[in-house]
């Protein structure tokens, strides 16, 4: 595997929704549904800024921190989230989210999978509906996070 450093190309290598067109449709249509529920848009728009911060999806963070500030987060909250666990600036429920978030993110790199410590934490904050929901969010903001940084996609506020 070619781990070499290669300057970022600023173009999209493959157009992954005209080629598969009815896979990324229902992507699209389980992005759309798993943001529907209890919880609050605000704090998925932070939950998927954060995983994408950890994938690295330049796209998807570019989009979800324009996506949380245009739903009235403070600059301060959205620059915040990449330490989330340094400053004061989020509620224990949020951080519950966030270590939610990590974990199920993480999930590949040896550390115990979802660990209990973090899902009693979890437990705390959120009902099972609001449980299922962040989860859905989680997993979707990965699988996308997967298609964009593969094929380059690039942020919109780019051009």
């Amino acid at each position: 595997m070619d781990t070499a450093v290669e300057p970022t190309a600023v173009r999209d290598r493959l157009d992954v929704e005209a080629l598969a067109p009815a896979a990324y449709k229902a992507l699209v249509a389980l992005d759309s549904r798993s943001g529907q529920g209890p919880l609050p848009s605000t704090l998925l728009d932070l939950v998927k800024l954060r995983a994408s911060q950890i994938n690295g999806c330049a796209y998807c963070v570019d989009c979800h921190s324009r996506d949380a500030v245009d739903g009235a987060e403070s600059a301060a909250r959205v620059h915040a989230v990449a330490v989330w666990d340094e400053g004061p600036f989020f509620s224990p429920a949020e951080r519950a989210a966030f270590a939610l978030t990590e974990s199920m993110t993480r999930l590949s790199e040896g550390a115990p999978r979802v660990p209990d410590g973090v899902w009693a934490v979890a437990r705390e904050h959120f009902g099972d509906e609001e449980l299922a929901q962040l989860i859905m969010v989680i997993t979707t903001i990965n699988a996308w996070n997967r298609v964009c940084v593969t094929v380059r996609m690039v942020p919109e506020s780019y051009s």
